[in-house]
Parts: C-alpha cells; structure tokens; sequence
C-alpha cells in the first residue's frame, strides 16, 4: 500500500509544479501522506462496491444475464441464492414499503428499481425505459457480490454493507446456471458448487473442485493473501479475478498456470489496482458479537492455543498465520490429508502447488471451514486436528480452545 502511496505523492509534486512558474513543491508531510491515503482508499472503496472493470461484456452480452434478471429474478428469489440489499440506497418510498410490508417481492420489476437505485450489493445495471417499459439493457458484477454482505437491519438479506465479509450465502454456480447461454452439462456443473462456494480455476483448466468464499479483510500485513499464496500482494489476485474471472477487460498472465489471457481493446482493471488494494487493506476483521463466546473459556483456551495444542506452529504473529515466510506442501492440510488428497487438489491447481496458514482474525464471520468447506463449526475443525496430530485434547480442552477461536 505505501509503496503506491508514495508514487501518488510523488506524482502530486511532479504535477503541481508543471505550469506553476517554477514554485519547488512542498515536501510531503506525514498529513500530506495521511490525506493522499485516505484519498487512495476512498476511490479504492468505490471501485470495489461499484466498479465492473467492463465486465458488462461477458455478464450481458454472452451470458445475456439481464434478460434472465428482467424476466425472471424477483427480489425473493434473489435473496433465496444469497444477493443482499444495501438499505442505505434505497428509494424512501421502496425503503417504507420493505418496513410495511407492502413491497412485491414477487415481482422482477421490483428487482429492476432495485438494481436502478445501485441497491444490489455487487450488481451494477443500466435500466432504461423502452416503449414505455422499464428495461435492463446491460448488468455486470462487481467485488462486492461475493466480498460484501450485511447487517440485516431491514430483514434477511437486506441491510447496511459490511464490505469484506464473505458472503457465505451466495450460491454463485446457482446464479450462473440461469443463464440460457449454457449448456446443460455446464449449469450440472455450476449447480453442483453450492451455497458459499466458488471455483476460481474451473473456466481456465475445466476441472471442478469449488473452495470457500474467503472474506476481504484482515490482510494488512500478510503477504500472501489467496488460499494456495499465489501472490504477494492483493493486486495480483484482484487482477487474476476481475480479469478471468469477472469477465473485466484488461490483461493477466502468469507463466505459472500458462495463462496469458486479454479481453477487450482497453484495460480498465490497471489503473484501480493500487487503489482497490488499499481499500481492502484497510478493511480490518470484525470483532466478535457480544456474548458470542464464553470468555473463561476461551482464556482457558489461549493457552491451549499457545501449548498443547500446537497452534502457533503455523498460526503464529499478529495475524495468526506463517504466510509470509512460508507456505506449506498440499498434504500438510488436514482437509487433505485426513481424505488421502482431494481428486482434483485444489492446491495442484494454483500457481504454487502449496497452501497458505488461513489467518484467524475474524474467523468466527467465515463458517464453513477450511479451504472446501469440510468443517461446519470451529469444533469440528479443532476435533480434526486432534484427530490427525494425536494432541490428546479433552473434549473440554477441545470446547475451550473453540471459544478461544471464536474471540478472536
């Protein structure tokens, strides 16, 4: 992030002084870096609820999304696959009827005034009128579809934005199984991910081994931000993404998975690369809720963490993970090892062939756990260390290191 902070600075200075009848800019200032950085983050906030990168291109013109959408998606049925509702945009009028209760949420043009008021958290649509018809002509994705979620301070689904979290009850495959541009054999595929799962890697190898959502915050300071640590810098994988994945035009390539891939004459991911990281950098974990863990417990607990159960061998440091001096050999993952290997590994798809140590702040908000989801609650999770390491746990010691987990 600072490194892309001081080029601005930098930048700022040279421009200032173009024109300027010779003036010497002044030198930056721990305020001068303070404001250029909150400036960085701001725009970078906005690209990630609101940018598509141009992905509009492959949303509406091969899977031709919106026909789907205008035709057949209601806000019920939106909800039912995991799409949330960011309150604070709603029309007042559309805002009373949801508390009432007299919004249809029935009907797909409820769904187009939703969309037309930016309410659909990761889903950026142009409505026009067409003979007298409200019309979506063009729809594409932004991070925030499966990076954001909220609050549901106005019912399920439907609430203020809490940009990072992973959204957990997305059914991404689900959604794009809609899409009458598919084949059967393609929706099988997509239907088959479920709730809260995505395969990153299945459109460039054609394999399917969906993993989690991974949430978006927490990273300032872990180097390598991906399950399988493909990149030093969340940049490397906001590219891979809003370029494979999203459909953006712009350009990735990394000799590592053979991929060298271009869409569209423009790029329109470079430029927001710097700004979007620091967005996300500034996204801190979110602390548990109030009376969600028992407190002695989980006392009892960090010194299991630190002692017999071994944890800070991996999950060590300020955030709980080894990631940025090392990454560890596939079968080093319990989900693996405890199943013999997945078929296909996950990990032998990615550009490291390894896995990352997951930090933990945070790790209450992200259920189910582990890179395929294997394990439902952080019980399960710790049972399966146990299990595999032979820790010799108790089932209370296994309780209390749970309530730890849970507290950070």
């Amino acid at each position: 992030m600072w490194p892309a902070v001081g080029l601005s600075v930098i930048l700022l200075a040279v421009l200032g002084g173009c024109g300027g009848g010779g003036d010497v800019p002044a030198p930056a200032t721990p305020a001068t870096l303070a404001a250029t950085e909150a400036s960085l983050v701001a725009q970078g906030k906005d690209i990630f609820r609101q940018d598509t990168f141009g992905n509009e291109v492959f949303w509406t013109d091969t899977l031709r999304m919106h026909e789907v959408i205008e035709s057949s998606v209601s806000p019920a049925m939106a909800l039912s696959v995991g799409l949330k509702v960011d309150a604070d945009a709603l029309p007042a009028a559309v805002r009373q009827a949801l508390l009432d209760g007299t919004a249809d949420l029935q009907s797909p043009a409820t769904t187009l005034a939703l969309i037309e008021a930016h309410a659909v958290v990761g889903v950026r649509g142009t409505v026009e009128t067409v003979n007298g018809v409200k019309r979506l002509t063009r729809m594409g994705i932004t991070c925030a579809l499966c990076h954001s979620t909220v609050d549901n301070a106005l019912g399920q689904g439907i609430g203020r934005r809490l940009d990072g979290w992973a959204n957990r009850d997305l059914d991404p495959g689900r959604i794009i199984a809609l899409s009458q541009a598919l084949s059967g054999a393609d929706k099988a595929i997509y239907n088959s991910w479920g709730v809260g799962k995505f395969d990153p890697r299945h459109n460039v190898d054609g394999l399917n081994k969906p993993v989690v959502i991974p949430p978006a915050y927490g990273l300032a300071g872990v180097h390598r931000i991906t399950l399988t640590g493909d990149g030093d810098r969340i940049a490397y994988w906001n590219r891979y993404v809003s370029v494979v994945e999203m459909g953006g035009q712009g350009h990735f390539e990394d000799a590592r998975l053979n991929l060298n891939i271009t869409r569209g004459p423009a790029d329109l991911v470079s430029s927001k690369l710097d700004a979007l990281e620091a967005y996300q950098l500034s996204l801190v974990a979110p602390t548990p809720p109030a009376g969600s863990f028992d407190p002695v417990a989980a006392a009892r607990g960090q010194a299991l963490f630190a002692g017999k159960a071994q944890c800070m061998a991996c999950h060590s440091g300020a955030q709980f993970t080894d990631a940025n001096e090392r990454l560890h050999a596939r079968f080093d993952s319990v989900a693996e090892a405890d199943i013999g290997g997945e078929s296909p590994s996950y990990a032998s798809r990615s550009a490291t062939k390894q896995y990352r140590t997951t930090p933990l702040k945070g790790v209450w908000q992200h259920a189910p756990y582990f890179h395929d989801g294997s394990s439902p609650t952080l019980s399960d999770v710790v049972g399966r260390y146990n299990q595999h390491f032979g820790l010799q746990l108790t089932s209370q010691e296994i309780s209390d290191l749970s309530e730890y987990l849970k507290s950070l």
